[in-house]
């Protein structure tokens, strides 16, 4: 389980922010880490999340997630005959008979929801909740018509504050992850007749399997490329306060 110690923060992603996505730190610059504290401790975690936030979409996250291989991934998982995709097929071959084609599944409406953040009890690290939503499609001929599966899942990411051998303040990505029971797939489809019912049973069992950690092979990157492109002034203000394990992160 994740840190549970500090005050949550909720920043919706159309916020305000004065953090803007900048250059990294120039060679051979030193920033002086004096204990000078932010004015104040609300602007700078908006700030935060607001640049975590519009680099996530600047970066084309939604598009990435829309583009998410899965139906390739399943078939992958094992081989076509003897993986998850050969085993689910199966499966559903005896619930529908005469299944014999391929599921087709896209992503469709990708979203990133609202960021929270927390700060470590010990104050030396914050934790980053990314929580997103997005809607499968899934193609199956001979029910007649697609379903949709609605799904939420979290990625968490830890962020430290580091100097390096030249003394220059960097942050920096730690444990980058899918929260444990985050994930969540429920049929948007009403009314669909048992069979279908035990279909989706079956694919969310496969899915539960490969998506978290598909998801977070995309958005753990991409956060990292955030990071080192920080605002100046916003990585030495947060380090000024991780370093030495002050408390900032309040409620706004």
């Amino acid at each position: 389980m994740f840190p549970t110690g500090g005050l949550v923060v909720f920043c919706g992603l159309l916020a305000q922010t004065t953090a803007q996505l900048g250059l990294p730190l120039p060679l051979g610059q030193v920033l002086p880490l004096d204990g000078t504290l932010p004015s104040s401790p609300t602007d700078l975690t908006r700030s935060l999340t607001g640049a975590l936030s519009n680099g996530l979409l600047s970066g084309d996250l939604l598009g990435i997630l829309e583009g998410l291989p899965l139906l390739d991934t399943l078939k992958t998982a094992g081989g076509t005959t003897d993986g998850l995709l050969g085993g689910l097929l199966g499966k559903v071959a005896s619930l529908i008979p005469g299944l014999n084609s391929l599921i087709d599944i896209k992503v469709t409406n990708p979203q990133l929801l609202e960021l929270g953040l927390v700060q470590s009890p010990n104050g030396h690290r914050l934790y980053v909740t990314i929580p997103l939503g997005l809607t499968l499609q899934v193609n199956t001929p001979l029910i007649g018509n697609v379903l949709e599966l609605a799904v939420k899942l979290n990625i968490t990411a830890e962020i430290l504050a580091v100097r390096d051998e030249q003394e220059r303040v960097h942050l920096v990505l730690g444990d980058c992850t899918h929260s444990p029971g985050s994930l969540k797939i429920s049929l948007l489809n009403r009314f669909v007749p048992l069979p279908v019912q035990n279909f989706v049973n079956s694919i969310t069992a496969v899915l539960d399997k490969v998506l978290p950690e598909l998801v977070q092979g995309k958005v753990c990157p991409l956060l990292n490329g955030i990071l080192s492109h920080l605002d100046v002034t916003l990585v030495h203000d947060i380090a000024a306060m991780l370093i030495p394990g002050l408390t900032f992160v309040i409620k706004v």
